[in-house]
């Protein structure tokens, strides 16, 4: 995995600067290798067993895959004070950093900038010379949440670097600001702030996607213009990607001004996918004004049947009596005509979302009222299934049942059951149902389970005389 696209997982910023990742392989030596479950680098294998320094390295290599930083430190220190002329002695240096900035502590730190310091001097084109300046941010920004204030003053200036963009021959400088940026999650937010509202204030292509980790760092550095700035950004940065992003932590400010904005976004924002987002951060307020105009959004028939159909959706991810009692409501308000058929099925789905408030025996019913159209009822009756009623009561319901799509629906739910009583109840229907029909329909079912009892049962089945 390469340093660039660890830098772009948004993970990154929320685990902090644990993980340094690698280059492309070089054609001469093999690449060094991240262990993801332990967020750790592990080096290259040995590439010249000839070199006087290979044994050490393969020591210090063993030690980092074993969290031994301490040591792995020590015996890549070993290399270049025995051997510097060895092919091991550049990417040592930089190994050697990174076992000490994982070990920690403000001499370690310091420490490990030397090594840095000394690769970039001396072996100034190493294969890991980019992610060892990279590295040097980092440690930085570690030495600047532990109140160093030259630090702080160099990351800074890297996260705020102005440079256009075209003027960069690679990705590198990106890589480094996003780096610094990263480093900012460290800091206090007197001191992250300025630095990361100069990114956002940015309009540049090239910076889009900096300023999208500058927007996820405002979010988690909330001060008195938090606020204003996440609104001017969802309103004004050119890209759809960072404008969308401000718009998602917005649900994280509970204020009047922020509720003001995400609404009108929801409501009149020409792009739906803008207002959907808008819809999902409103969810996140939590608060009764936000509930009742994700409501207004649901029963309004201005609503655009896409946005109408996710606040059905979200009102059903935030359980309540009083939504359940809404979208109950609601249900039987609507008109029962192809338009509203979609928002009725969106109303069951949602219901069946939220247990414990009545809603498995409400969906019950539902499939069993003639008045509604065919679809809505074998929706309602899948639903009854996802809110988990009881397959004594799926069963009850069958064997009362004398529409044969009904019925059909009906083995298709209790194939769902995780009780024994439902698989049983299938077994019986395949072996003795009038209808033909529908003993071919259990035994398909039937089929899919991994049941030992149930595979004999077909297997009667298929020998019978």
């Amino acid at each position: 995995m390469s340093i660039r696209s660890l830098l772009a997982a948004p993970s990154l910023a929320l685990v902090g600067m644990l993980a340094i990742g690698a280059p492309q392989p070089a054609t001469t030596r093999p690449a060094p290798i991240l262990q993801e479950s332990e967020r750790t680098l592990t080096p290259p294998a040995p590439w010249d067993d000839a070199d006087p320094a290979d044994s050490l390295y393969r020591e210090a290599r063993s030690a980092m895959s074993r969290n031994d930083f301490a040591r792995a430190a020590s015996m890549f220190a070993e290399i270049g004070r025995k051997f510097p002329k060895s092919t091991y002695a550049a990417d040592a240096l930089y190994y050697r950093a990174y076992a000490l900035y994982r070990t920690g502590g403000d001499d370690n730190l310091r420490e490990a900038m030397r090594a840095l310091n000394d690769q970039q001097s001396r072996f100034a084109k190493a294969r890991t010379s980019g992610d060892a300046r990279e590295l040097l941010v980092r440690v930085r920004g570690a030495l600047a949440a532990r109140g160093d204030a030259t630090s702080a003053a160099a990351v800074s200036a890297t996260a705020s670097d102005t440079t256009s963009c075209t003027r960069r021959g690679d990705r590198d400088d990106d890589d480094m600001r996003a780096a610094a940026l990263n480093a900012l999650l460290q800091m206090e937010s007197e001191t992250a702030f300025p630095i990361i509202k100069q990114v956002l204030l940015k309009r540049d292509a090239c910076s889009a996607a900096l300023r999208k980790k500058a927007v996820f760092l405002l979010s988690q550095k909330q001060t008195s213009e938090t606020e204003s700035l996440l609104i001017d950004v969802s309103r004004n940065d050119p890209s759809h990607a960072v404008r969308s992003d401000a718009v998602f932590w917005m649900g994280q400010v509970h204020t009047d001004r922020a509720m003001n904005a995400l609404e009108e976004i929801a409501t009149s924002s020409p792009d739906m996918a803008m207002r959907d987002k808008a819809l999902f951060a409103l969810t996140q307020q939590n608060s009764s004004r936000a509930a009742a105009f994700i409501r207004r959004l649901a029963e309004s028939n201005d609503t655009p049947s896409r946005l109408r159909e996710s606040a059905i959706f979200q009102l059903g991810q935030n359980q309540s009596r009083e939504n359940a009692e809404f979208l109950r409501s609601m249900f039987t308000r609507l008109g029962k005509s192809d338009q509203n058929e979609s928002a009725r099925k969106s109303i069951l789905f949602s219901l069946s979302q939220m247990r414990d408030v009545g809603n498995d025996k409400w969906l019950v019913s539902v499939a069993q009222d003639a008045s509604q159209s065919m679809e809505v009822r074998k929706h309602a009756l899948w639903t009854a299934g996802q809110a988990g009623v009881s397959a004594t009561e799926l069963i009850a319901l069958y064997d009362r049942m004398t529409d044969r799509a009904m019925r059909e629906q009906a083995i298709w739910v209790l194939s769902e059951a995780h009780e024994r009583s439902a698989a049983d109840k299938l077994v019986e229907i395949a072996q003795k149902d009038r209808d033909p029909e529908m003993r071919k329909k259990a035994i398909f079912w039937l089929g899919q389970k991994n049941d030992p009892r149930v595979r004999q049962v077909l297997l009667d089945i298929i020998n019978k005389p």
